[in-house]
């Protein structure tokens, strides 16, 4: 099934919509809740690492990654790696986001993983690495059987997606959960943080709509691959 537009040019927008939730999640990291830190004696400053690193590390590179098979015109080959590439840095920085969030929690004497973000946040970092190990395993090396491989194939795609949708629908969920604790302890719930904390939550939903819509759209003619 394919969607009457070129993933090149679909690509556009969650390309714009990427620069702008990286911006808006840094502008809240930094210009209003004190900058990024990780060691400091103000703890918050260590877990902001962790939204910036989930935004723009697991969810906007995760989200080229997954384009990147579909949008770019460069042959097979090449898309594979940079699949497989993407992947593994957004892989590496959601684990050290996660590790952030339990790094503040740790030295602020919170509890860790009483919440439904944090339950799933640890699922999908899991569930990303065993895609990642299994696709690393049967389509680069050392690679399955011709057979193993178009079998593979659409459960490799489905689990994928499966997996991108959890994590853009829970970094929503800490979007909010973060937005609530500070306005339980004072923040003005139709001030300027508030707008942008939910802009921001709305443009990380826009941008996971895009991906899986350019994963639905028409390859590159140039593509060998289809």
């Amino acid at each position: 099934m394919a969607i009457g537009v070129k993933a090149l040019h679909l690509a556009f927008v969650p390309h714009a919509l990427a620069i702008a939730g990286a911006v808006m999640v840094l502008v809240w990291s930094i210009h209003f809740r004190g900058g990024l830190a990780w060691e400091s004696s103000n703890k918050n400053l260590i877990f902001n690492i962790h939204p910036v690193l989930m935004l723009i590390g697991f969810i906007i590179i995760g989200g080229q990654a997954i384009m990147s098979y579909k949008s770019l015109p460069l042959k097979k080959e090449v898309k594979k790696l940079v699949h497989l590439v993407l992947h593994a840095i957004a892989l590496i920085l959601g684990i050290i986001g996660i590790y952030t969030a339990f790094k503040n929690h740790y030295e602020s004497s919170i509890p860790n993983l009483y919440s439904l973000h944090s339950w799933l946040g640890m699922g999908i970092i899991v569930l990303y690495g065993i895609q990642w190990i299994y696709g690393f395993l049967v389509f680069f090396y050392p690679g399955g059987s011709t057979g193993l491989r178009s079998e593979s194939v659409p459960w490799h795609v489905l689990l994928g997606l499966f997996v991108y949708v959890l994590a853009v629908s829970n970094a929503s969920l800490g979007f909010l959960e973060k937005l609530t604790f500070l306005e339980n302890s004072g923040l003005d719930k139709y001030g300027a943080e508030a707008f942008l904390v939910n802009f921001t939550a709305i443009v990380t939903i826009l941008y996971g709509a895009f991906v899986i819509f350019t994963v639905f759209s028409h390859v590159p003619q140039e593509d060998d691959y289809k």
